[in-house]
Formats: structure tokens, C-alpha cells, sequence
């Protein structure tokens, strides 16, 4: 069982961690169908305002990663040009056949 957790630092620019641990018995085997292995989104009242894989272009292999039971993988994202507001930013890991979610409030 996947579980995770989503830290947001704010400066000059916003940074996302998205920590995803393995709080099963069994590893997980993650596979990926290209490089981008999770992907970031900011929302607001009025609804998404920025998606990290917008507008970006992703090698397109196939990889494997396998969590081990107590471990954690690590994946991080940048809003280079935040707007100011009050925010919603949640993570998602994009690997095929797993799945894993969080988010958390934020503000710039």
C-alpha cells in the first residue's frame, strides 16, 4: 500500500516535494511509461491555475523502481512564476499500474 506526502516550499519560486512511501508487507513495483513519474497541480477557487507537465515533452521509456516495504521514493516539481494566492496543490504519481495522491494548502 502506497501512502503520500506533499511539502511545499515557497520562495522566488514554489517547490513541490511528493514523498511516497511503501507501508505494505510486499514491494512495490512501480513501472513508468515515460520520465515523468509524477506530476504536480495548483488549484484554486476557480479551478486548475498550473500543471507542472504542461507544456513539457517526456522521453518515452519504459522503467521500473520497486519500494521496498518501509521505503520511500522522492519526486520534486517547480512553479517557476507563481501567481499570489491562496492554493491547493496536489501530487499524483504517474506510474502505470499504482497509484498514490496528496495534497496540501498552500500560499504565495
Amino acid at each position: 500500500m502506497l501512502t503520500g506526502d506533499l511539502s511545499v516550499e515557497t520562495d522566488d519560486v514554489v517547490r513541490f516535494v511528493f514523498a511516497v512511501r511503501n507501508d505494505g508487507d510486499g514491494p512495490a513495483d512501480l513501472t513508468f511509461r515515460d520520465s515523468c513519474h509524477a506530476d504536480f497541480a495548483v488549484y484554486n477557487g476557480e479551478g486548475e491555475r498550473w500543471r507542472w507537465s504542461d507544456g513539457r515533452m517526456f522521453m518515452q521509456v519504459i522503467e521500473h523502481r520497486t519500494v521496498e516495504p518501509g521505503g520511500e521514493e522522492t519526486f520534486e516539481g517547480e512553479w517557476e512564476s507563481p501567481e499570489s494566492g491562496e492554493f491547493l496543490a496536489r501530487a499524483e504519481l504517474c506510474a502505470q499500474d499504482e497509484s498514490c495522491e496528496a495534497e496540501t494548502r498552500f500560499s504565495v
